[in-house]
């Protein structure tokens, strides 16, 4: 055991601490990792202010954070033919598989088993570091050091940043969005429709782009994020969607609900020049919220894909004629399966527009609880658009150089 580093753990709903903690030596077939940046998701919003995430309730002291980089500091046994070296920078895939069920082991035609089969997102088992869904939780990023399984640590491109890096995880879902769409098969060059402009809405606005989508309109209630989906990510057409008058009275009953959705629907089609039965190729949903996803499927041409990526209600009423006798498919995203490179690959790339401006503010770990309270009002202290929070948990500058060996008190 060696020098102890600094950790941010969530007790209790707002009850963020800052804790010091002993650090460990890698075990076999893991490698330490120095974690430099680490990106605030919605769902580590939800565990700081109500201490749980839908179901999943925190039943112990948690840390939080789960879009992380970060820079090898040792190496544990059996590590050997990882490709990794001491120093080098990773992107942390942080969802650690059972490698035993059925969605974990995948058998070739000579009947090799491979633990890491195209749908171990799907793992019965799965451990999700800042997660409350297993006992005892899995903690996060938000600490100065940690160990983790080596096949789940992706080398970062030298021409993508820590910042940048950390995107990978959210990128990640928007890809893997993308396979379950069969994106790039027919038709080519799809017509694309993003509901909701937060930093996953923006990703998919910005991985259509590059994958050739011939339009992409991105529709959302807040005017800001439409302007930065317009001008910073560089969508073809925006759509905002009209805040009721004051006053007026919410929907009586479903299929009242389900009309006014409908309604929305045909005036974006109206205003956006869509005829009443066309509309998009590929639906991205990324809010969650009921009356968007009905929303997206009356936007759905004849024969078109929904893709439902936002995580919100659980139990929710469908107008199931106009996607059933329309033959739209509804396609659920959880998570991701062997995304972590391309995604890299992609960041690193420049082709993915807008990615370098989506941090939009930045803070040391010490300031942890500002980082959440900024995410939580959607505007910094000036009112400027909040998109993507990162918290800068370490400086690289105190992590060994590639190739060297590791600190004495980590051999």
């Amino acid at each position: 055991m060696s020098a102890p580093h600094s950790t941010c753990v969530l007790h209790g709903p707002q009850d963020l601490r800052y804790e010091s903690r002993p650090t460990t030596p890698p075990k076999p077939g893991q490698a330490q990792v120095q974690v430099v940046s680490t990106g605030i998701c919605g769902s580590d919003l939800h565990y700081y202010i109500h201490g749980r995430n839908g179901d999943f309730v925190l039943q112990s002291p948690l840390v939080l954070g789960h879009e992380a980089s970060g820079i090898v500091t040792a190496l544990g046994p059996d590590t050997e033919n990882s490709g990794l070296r001491v120093g080098q920078r990773v992107a942390l895939e942080v969802g650690i598989p059972c490698r035993k069920c059925r969605f974990c082991v995948e058998r070739d035609a000579n009947g090799a088993a491979s633990t890491k089969g195209p749908r171990y997102n799907l793992c019965e088992n799965m451990r999700f570091c800042s997660s409350a869904k297993t006992f005892p939780h899995l903690d996060g990023t938000l600490q100065g050091r940690m160990n983790h399984p080596v096949d789940m640590l992706h080398p970062i491109p030298d021409s993508c940043s820590y910042e940048a890096a950390a995107l990978a995880e959210p990128l990640a879902v928007v890809l893997h969005a993308c396979r379950r769409a069969n994106f790039t098969s027919t038709p080519p060059n799809p017509k694309v429709c993003v509901i909701g402009s937060g930093a996953v809405g923006l990703l998919a606005c910005s991985l259509s782009i590059a994958l050739g989508a011939s339009s992409v309109t991105a529709i959302d209630i807040d005017s800001t994020k439409l302007d930065f989906a317009k001008n910073a990510v560089g969508v073809t057409d925006t759509w905002q969607v009209p805040i009721p008058p004051k006053g007026t009275p919410p929907p009586k009953d479903k299929e009242e609900a389900t009309q006014r959705s409908r309604d929305l629907a045909n005036a974006a089609m109206a205003d956006l020049g869509i005829a009443p039965n066309d509309g998009f190729d590929i639906v991205f949903e990324c809010t969650g919220v009921e009356s968007c996803i009905q929303m997206a499927i009356f936007l759905a041409r004849p024969g078109s894909r929904v893709v439902l990526v936002g995580m919100g209600t659980p139990i929710g009423t469908l107008p199931i004629s106009s996607f059933a006798l329309r033959e739209v498919d509804i396609i659920g995203v959880f998570r991701y399966a062997n995304c972590y490179p391309e995604a890299l690959q992609l960041l690193g790339s420049g082709k993915l527009r807008g990615v370098e401006k989506m941090v939009t503010h930045r803070f040391p770990m010490d300031q942890t609880e500002r980082a959440f309270e900024t995410l939580r009002r959607g505007r910094g202290e000036n009112g400027e658009l909040v998109v993507k929070v990162m918290v800068n948990v370490t400086s690289p500058s105190s992590a060994p150089r590639v190739g060297t060996m590791a600190p004495p008190e980590l051999a």
